[in-house]
């Protein structure tokens, strides 16, 4: 199991796919998952970016099979970023495509507009917008269900938003049990309890790459209009917007945005050749 030992207080788990002609020297996607999943959430995007690109796969801080973080634990955004910014620096890999899913596409335009040098392209897919403030109420319940019932009942109370309406009963239940019902207690009490005070807002203008932004037309995070105010922020950035009604498109409709992001990383390689 690749582990690497990125900080003092953190042995990150990662996998690398690449499935790349031997010969070739394939650029590099850093793939970054949302709240209380891993990297096996991103099982349905490898067959469509590992043949041409090196695929970076990670377990985020106290997540997946990464050191767990106390309850007290006080999280911070740019701890974060570095955590991936040193896992890529330990890989010897100088430049590389982010993408992020769900709160990780705020964690992503930190990382963007923090280390430009190293971000090639950027994109979004199912991020809440620059501050996500919950309505009154809704924290405390999730917190408290987690506390006391434990973070698959959470999972499993949070599913119709999360996955929409059409997603399989039986994927709405290994997403709960088998993928964020295994993450550690004290991460999730800690991570939940401190994702609306991230604010991403001052970093939009300071993104330079190339960037994608997926969401659905659907999506609870908001409207395509309200995507679109803020995405419009990001110099040069485009918006697609999916049929559906989930807000993490990243899961829902997995080969769909994995073809989307390759399209995208091809075109913008092309550019830049030309």
């Amino acid at each position: 199991m690749p582990v690497a030992h990125v900080a003092a207080d953190l042995d990150m788990h990662y996998v690398i796919d690449d499935f790349t002609d031997p010969w070739r020297k394939p650029e590099t996607i850093l793939l970054l998952h949302g709240s209380s999943e891993s990297h096996a959430m991103w099982f349905g995007w490898v067959p469509h970016l590992a043949r041409q690109f090196r695929v970076v796969r990670t377990d985020m801080r106290g997540m997946g099979a990464s050191t767990p973080m106390p309850r007290d634990y006080p999280w911070d955004l740019n701890v974060v970023v570095d955590d991936f910014a040193n896992l890529m620096q330990q890989l010897g890999i100088e430049r590389y495509h982010v993408v992020g899913a769900k709160i990780a596409g705020t964690i992503a335009r930190r990382f963007a507009a923090r280390y430009p040098e190293r971000v090639q392209t950027l994109t979004l897919i199912g991020t809440p917008p620059p501050r996500r403030d919950h309505k009154p109420g809704v924290l405390d319940t999730w917190l408290k269900r987690i506390e006391h019932e434990g973070v698959e009942a959470w999972a499993t109370s949070t599913m119709e938003g999360r996955l929409g309406s059409h997603f399989p009963p039986e994927g709405r239940t290994w997403w709960a049990k088998n993928l964020m019902g295994r993450t550690a207690q004290s991460t999730a009490l800690g991570f939940v309890g401190t994702i609306p005070s991230w604010d991403v807002a001052a970093d939009l203008a300071k993104i330079k790459c190339p960037t994608l932004v997926i969401t659905t037309e659907g999506s609870a995070l908001g409207s395509v209009d309200e995507m679109r105010a803020w995405q419009q922020k990001i110099a040069g950035s485009t918006l697609l917007a999916l049929p559906g009604d989930s807000f993490h498109v990243a899961a829902t409709d997995s080969d769909r945005c994995a073809q989307a992001v390759r399209d995208f990383i091809l075109q913008s390689q092309s550019q830049n050749i030309q």
